[in-house]
């Protein structure tokens, strides 16, 4: 799967950036540099003035390709859940018994990510710490709406409606399909984060992951 990942590009909606980061060396290193500063800040203090100085370019080269930073932080966690996505889809693509598909599309979505270099210029650690801590200021925005019309949220809505129809296939009977793959999609970065800030929040830790927990939950509503 590595090496099938490494020759695909994720495709992502050209109305998020001006200029496509992919087509570039400063664009990936744009990319690469602003993942590790925005998971070292956070996303509220990092600028494209610090990441400027970081990269040693004008903070002018960077607006070529980005118009401000919300714009940017849609175009990682874009590129995050489109990763995610190729991950699912090549890991469950052999898997005819529907629970046991689900079960590892659940694994996937919601496990502990570690960095495999299938592609040189992204830390999917980094990333993953950024999606948990920052993805909801790319929605919770007054734009939102007119943001989703323009498909800026395309590939999570994606993602989500593959594991509702997954959902479907196990119990075609069940009667929240979308709801319970929205919660998951969610819920899962909502427990990394109370395992990590929160403990007495949350079941997951150091016994129990949020994989597990979400592979439970789901298995007892659809056999109920």
């Amino acid at each position: 799967m590595d090496e099938l990942l490494r020759n695909l590009k994720i495709i992502i909606n050209d109305n998020v950036y001006l200029k496509d980061p992919e087509s570039s060396l400063l664009g990936r290193r744009i990319v690469k540099h602003g993942i590790l500063l925005i998971n070292e800040l956070g996303f509220d203090n990092f600028t494209f003035k610090k990441l400027g100085d970081c990269i040693e370019s004008n903070e002018s080269s960077i607006y070529r390709y980005f118009e401000n930073k919300h714009k940017f932080l849609i175009y990682l966690t874009n590129w995050y859940w489109g990763w995610k996505e190729y991950q699912l889809a090549f890991a469950t693509a052999n898997i005819h018994d529907p629970k046991e598909k689900l079960e590892q599309a659940i694994e996937i979505l919601t496990r502990e990510v570690e960095e495999d270099h299938s592609f040189n210029h992204i830390n999917e650690v980094a990333l993953n710490k950024i999606v948990i801590n920052e993805y909801s200021k790319s929605y919770l925005t007054k734009e939102v709406d007119d943001e989703n019309k323009e498909g800026y949220f395309v590939i999570y809505k994606r993602l989500s409606t593959r594991l509702k129809e997954m959902i479907a296939d196990v119990n075609e009977g069940y009667p929240y399909p979308a709801s319970l793959a929205s919660t998951i999609l969610a819920g899962s970065l909502h427990q990394h984060f109370l395992k990590d800030h929160f403990t007495s929040l949350t079941d997951c830790g150091k016994k129990t992951s949020p994989s597990q927990y979400f592979i439970h939950l789901t298995s007892n509503l659809l056999n109920s």
